[in-house]
């Protein structure tokens, strides 16, 4: 048979195009498993978006805010791997969070709900709520009427919620509703154990939060549950809009697209 034979050509042809198609598909492989190592990382180690469903940490937080969590500033635990694998406990590079944070947490009864609520005690501290006022170690927590404002549930019945500043250690201040009297108005006073925080939610007539004991709401945030501080609202949508019907696109509300979560000196 003749070297030159077309038989020949024609097979190696289809060899080398089936080579190249291995070599094409083996590359799009390893770029797609690196894409997903490096997206594995950064949700890991660096930041993971949360999205806000209720009313609880109003009006700091909206339902429909997608919020940038940074798993960096209190270390690591098994909370920050996907799936929370049954790993020992403790977290690396272990940091308290500051009074005021805003943190996203899981509570051991309840290890596949987040919750985002402020930091008020750190352990050791004696917290007490009396008529919607919060004392740390016996000193109130100074506070002032900013205003009020009336909201329409999903029942169509009116609340109004006055609107108040509170005002933490090194003057992080930051907005607090409170409807009035209610089951959560006293409470306390309580020792925060050893590891963990007492937290509440900006809405303080309408959040389940240190107030509520397991297992009607997540009680203290022990440290070793913490998921990461909530920094940033990276976009905030009403509940009508949808990514896929562009006539919807003007719900979103671009005046709190990038909004810092950070409570403001005062």
């Amino acid at each position: 048979m003749s070297p030159d034979d077309p038989g020949r050509t024609r097979r190696a042809r289809r060899i080398g195009r089936a080579l190249r198609r291995v070599r094409a598909n083996r590359n799009l492989i390893m770029t797609l498993v690196w894409a997903g190592v490096i997206a594995l990382a950064v949700r890991t180690l660096a930041f993971q978006p949360f999205t806000i469903p209720s009313d609880s940490m109003r009006p700091t937080l909206e339902p429909g805010d997608y919020v940038a969590v940074s798993k960096w500033p209190y270390g690591w635990s098994r909370l920050s791997l996907p799936l929370s694998p049954p790993l020992p406990g403790g977290r690396v590079f272990e940091r308290l969070p500051e009074r005021g944070d805003v943190v996203v947490f899981a509570p051991p009864h309840m290890p596949r709900t987040a919750f985002v609520k402020r930091v008020i005690g750190l352990p050791g501290d004696m917290i007490t709520v009396s008529e919607g006022v919060v004392f740390i170690n016996g000193a109130a927590a100074p506070r002032g009427l900013v205003g009020e404002e009336t909201r329409i549930g999903p029942d169509g019945e009116l609340t109004r919620y006055a609107l108040w500043e509170e005002i933490l250690e090194g003057g992080r201040g930051y907005t607090v509703y409170d409807s009035g009297p209610g089951p959560l108005s006293e409470f306390g006073p309580v020792l925060v154990p050893d590891g963990h925080l007492f937290v509440l939610g900006d809405n303080r007539s309408e959040s389940r939060d240190s107030r509520a004991a397991p297992p009607e709401g997540p009680g203290m945030a022990p440290v070793d549950h913490l998921i990461g501080r909530a920094d940033r609202v990276l976009i905030s949508v009403q509940p009508d809009f949808s990514l896929w019907k562009p006539w919807t696109w003007t719900r979103i509300r671009t005046g709190r697209t990038l909004l810092s979560l950070d409570p403001e000196p005062r």
